[in-house]
């Protein structure tokens, strides 16, 4: 067991720390040694309970009195305190995920930037007035939906958090926290933070536990008003089917098989850093990761060259060594990875083009999967049609627009795309053709894009989080007609 600082084993409902009412507690594991890392509290339908009172509670009372400038100012206080404790963050993320310390503080920093965005934007969200019939003024305003849910996966959790909890409070809902049992230590220490800040007993809750008990439990609450999942499409759907009983409007963001595009013309100088680089990131666990290159057949055994060269300086190890890449969340998980890497050798065609190695020393117990490159994978196949969540990149050819886009659609999901080219035209024919809720031109990612709308489309979810697009969601719109002749 590591010394993490602050007791692990409990639960936050309306401003105290408490144990889970069941008294148990689960077990976090050093995805970087294979060993125990610190006890997390149990929770379990009796705690959701006690949590979505305690928002009720919140927005009944001093949470839900405060102005749309003060709720900014506790976001504003509560971002400035993050970036105090960055490196402190970065550190538990990096043990608690597995993930290298500077990306550990890349998602700190993104944290409190979520914070400083939708603190400055809580007062700014306004109505409409409607031009209506003689002797009427109508107008809308927008209306907190009151207790949200927000069930947050191990991938990322400082910055979900950020992107979901951050505008939710901006709007004016009282949260419940659910963070995943794989590694929830940044959400109680965020949860820590946001208290000492100045933010209401009850406006937030964490109940840490089991999906199929406190998530479960949270997903179905009567008492809850919106439900925000982030994760698998196979718990999504069961999310969505729980909260349909209620009524609830539910965001979904969900898995991704997401392609980078390059064409011929392509600065490929400029796009290589990027084509690596968005799926290995946090061991390739990451639901917008690119994780298909495709590639014009004239550029296409260059582009396979020069990645491989890339692959193979890549650094594995543990998060603390602050290498290139980490281990995987979770022996599950590698074993996972590790069979969707066995169907290479029946993949006519298909071969490993590079793979990464482990830095001397790496723990023997760590659930590390070397980085692989596979070229030549049919589009048809499991590989380039199911997303792996890990660090596996599938390469293949097309010819033009139209296969790319073929081979670019061709998947259930639809979450983020890459283009490269120094066509405009053609830039502009494929953000439009290209089913998926981001496109990126001549980069990926846009740096995180907190000010973007980010969500998906089929299989990878719907609702958007991220810029003013998420305070929409985390609000109602109500209409006021008044009749004065």
């Amino acid at each position: 067991m590591h010394d993490i600082g602050f007791d692990t084993a409990r639960i936050l409902v309306g401003g105290r720390w408490q144990p889970a009412a069941g008294g148990r507690t689960l077990t976090l594991v050093d995805p970087s040694h294979g060993t125990a890392l610190a006890p997390i509290a149990r929770g379990e339908a009796a705690d959701v309970d006690a949590a979505v009172d305690a928002a009720q509670a919140a927005l009944a009372g001093d949470w839900g009195r405060l102005t749309a400038a003060e709720r900014g100012r506790v976001l504003l206080k509560t971002g400035a305190a993050v970036l105090e404790r960055a490196d402190e963050l970065a550190r538990l993320e990096a043990l608690d995920v597995g993930k290298p310390l500077k990306q550990g503080r890349a998602d700190a920093l993104a944290l409190a930037r979520y914070l400083e965005f939708y603190g400055g934007a809580a007062d700014k969200v306004t109505g409409e007035t409607i031009p209506f019939a003689d002797g009427y003024t109508a107008f809308t305003w927008r209306e907190p939906h009151g207790v949200t849910a927000h069930i947050v996966p191990w991938n990322y959790p400082m910055q979900i958090i950020g992107r979901s909890v951050g505008a939710a409070l901006a709007m004016g809902n009282a949260c419940v926290l659910k963070p995943a049992e794989e590694a929830c230590l940044t959400a109680l220490a965020f949860a820590r933070i946001a208290h000492d800040a100045g933010l209401p007993a009850g406006a937030l809750n964490v109940v840490p536990g089991l999906g199929e008990e406190a998530g479960a439990a949270l997903a179905a609450h009567p008492g809850v008003r919106h439900v925000s999942f982030t994760g698998s499409v196979a718990v999504g759907t069961r999310i969505q089917a729980a909260a349909a009983a209620n009524a609830v409007p539910v965001t979904l963001e969900l898995g991704g098989k997401s392609p980078q595009i390059v064409f011929a013309d392509a600065d490929l100088d400029a796009a290589l850093p990027f084509l690596v680089s968005a799926g290995i990131q946090n061991a390739g666990q990451t639901c917008s990761a690119a994780s298909r290159i495709l590639v014009e057949r004239p550029l296409f055994d260059t582009v396979v060259a020069r990645m491989a060269e890339r692959y193979r300086a890549l650094r594995v190890g543990p998060a603390l060594d602050d290498l290139d890449v980490g281990p995987l969340i979770s022996a599950r998980q590698r074993d996972v990875v590790e069979g969707y890497l066995a169907l290479v050798e029946g993949c006519r065609g298909a071969q490993v083009a590079a793979r990464a190695s482990l830095a001397p020393g790496a723990p023997a117990g760590g659930f590390y999967v070397p980085p692989t490159l596979v070229a030549h994978v049919p589009p048809a196949h499991r590989l380039a049609q199911e997303e792996i969540f890990g660090p596996v990149q599938v390469v293949m050819p097309f010819d033009g627009e139209a296969d790319a886009l073929a081979i670019a659609n061709g998947t259930p999901y639809g979450l983020v795309a890459g283009v490269w080219t120094r066509d405009g035209g053609r830039a502009l024919r494929m953000a439009r053709a290209l089913q998926c809720g981001q496109v990126f031109v001549n980069n990926y990612g846009a740096g995180g894009g907190i000010e973007l709308p980010f969500g998906g489309v089929k299989h990878s979810g719907h609702g958007r989080e991220k810029g003013f697009e998420a305070l929409y969601g985390f609000s109602v719109v109500k209409t006021v007609a008044i009749r004065h002749g």
